[in-house]
């Protein structure tokens, strides 16, 4: 009887160890991690640049050792920036590749459609480049944001505006969760100081008909105008607005597609100011942007990016909340262990989440394109 119940222990205790393991991605040697990204296309370089810096930092743990001795493995599928396809990767990265989590999305509408479906699957998504409220507030268990939201970003360009005593300040957004967060923080931050927006015009998600808004805000003569859309509404709208003789400054937000925006209006784009949620990927004096650099030692400056940078971010944060747990991975605990990271340094950048607050930074940084299309701080 006595051995009965050493072996029905012994069987009860194999049990609960393998339902402790038992979450999909995990085995002995390795833990698999899942990306639906554009790889093709207008914004095709973002995902490109992501996909390989977190690649290339995968690698490098993997040669140290991995995490807690599993490899690590990324599996990654082309969405082409379509929300649809967000969705369809994401089913299948779930339920075909037996993914562990989710990492660098990309796009508004594609995190927002990805979202169900990882989020009733209960798979924890780590860096979407999105910066829309509606993604953030109510903070979702399983959307982890690394970047910054577009209100912050406007905020911040509106507070630099004021200091150099611009006051007449309109919008361009698109009419979406993307360009509507975007007018929110620069409605909020010139409420701070008393003043609303000049003319506000909304733009509809893929029109490049821009005449009607160029003509409002034209009319209102601003000093400043901030675009929350995609480079090409504007770049179009730009044109109008020369046309009809003015010529304001021109701010926008870090997803806008600097390096198409540039490819449309050539010289015409220099002076156009940017906000950028990770910091200067050509300065090496942060100590995450030198690491980033070295991790493609064969590159020269020219490919460093932002969005290899945001990708780069994204990893390592995805390996410090790993390491974390050991060697009793679950999703749930990885839930929990982001939402323990207080001020967390990932080498002079820093997240902060609680079960409350998935926002993880407020960093932004404020450049300009300048010449040769090149960007400055």
């Amino acid at each position: 009887m006595r051995a009965l119940r050493v072996v029905l222990l012994a069987a009860s205790a194999f049990i609960v160890s393998v339902a402790r393991a038992a979450d999909p991605g995990i085995t002995d040697t390795s833990i698999t991690l899942g990306m639906s990204a554009p790889f093709h296309g207008p914004n095709g370089a973002i995902g490109l640049e992501m996909k390989e810096a977190i690649s290339a930092y995968f690698e490098q743990v993997n040669a140290a050792g991995g995490v807690q001795g599993r490899q690590l493995r990324l599996v990654a599928l082309d969405d082409g920036y379509t929300p649809d396809r967000a969705a369809a990767n994401t089913r299948q990265l779930i339920g075909d590749h037996q993914v562990f989590a989710l990492v660098g999305y990309c796009g508004d509408e594609s995190v927002a459609s990805a979202s169900q479906v990882y989020s009733q699957a209960r798979v924890p998504m780590i860096g979407g480049v999105s910066g829309a409220e509606a993604l953030r507030r109510p903070a979702n268990r399983y959307t982890f944001a690394v970047r910054a939201g577009y209100a912050d970003e406007t905020t911040a360009i509106v507070r630099q505006m004021l200091t150099i005593g611009i006051t007449r300040v309109a919008v361009l957004y698109q009419n979406d969760s993307f360009g509507k967060s975007g007018l929110e923080g620069v409605v909020h931050g010139l409420k701070q100081s008393g003043l609303a927006p000049v003319a506000a015009m909304a733009v509809e998600r893929g029109s490049l008909d821009m005449a009607a808004a160029a003509e409002a805000i034209a009319r209102a003569e601003p000093q400043a105008v901030v675009m929350v859309a995609p480079y090409k509404p504007a770049a179009e709208f730009m044109k109008l607005m020369r046309a009809a003789g003015q010529r304001p400054r021109y701010l926008a937000v870090s997803t806008v597609g600097v390096d198409q925006l540039i490819s449309l209006m050539g010289e015409d784009a220099r002076g156009i100011g940017l906000s950028q949620v990770m910091p200067y990927p050509w300065n090496d004096t942060v100590p995450v942007v030198r690491e980033y650099q070295r991790l493609l030692p064969q590159a020269d400056a020219s490919a460093y990016s932002y969005s290899g940078l945001e990708g780069y971010v994204t990893a390592k944060l995805m390996v410090d909340a790993l390491r974390r747990l050991g060697r009793d991975l679950t999703r749930d605990k990885l839930v929990q262990v982001l939402e323990s990271m207080r001020n967390h340094d990932l080498g002079g950048f820093r997240v902060n989440y609680s079960p409350g607050d998935h926002n993880g930074s407020r960093f932004v940084d404020l450049t300009v394109i300048g010449q040769g299309g090149r960007v400055r701080r």
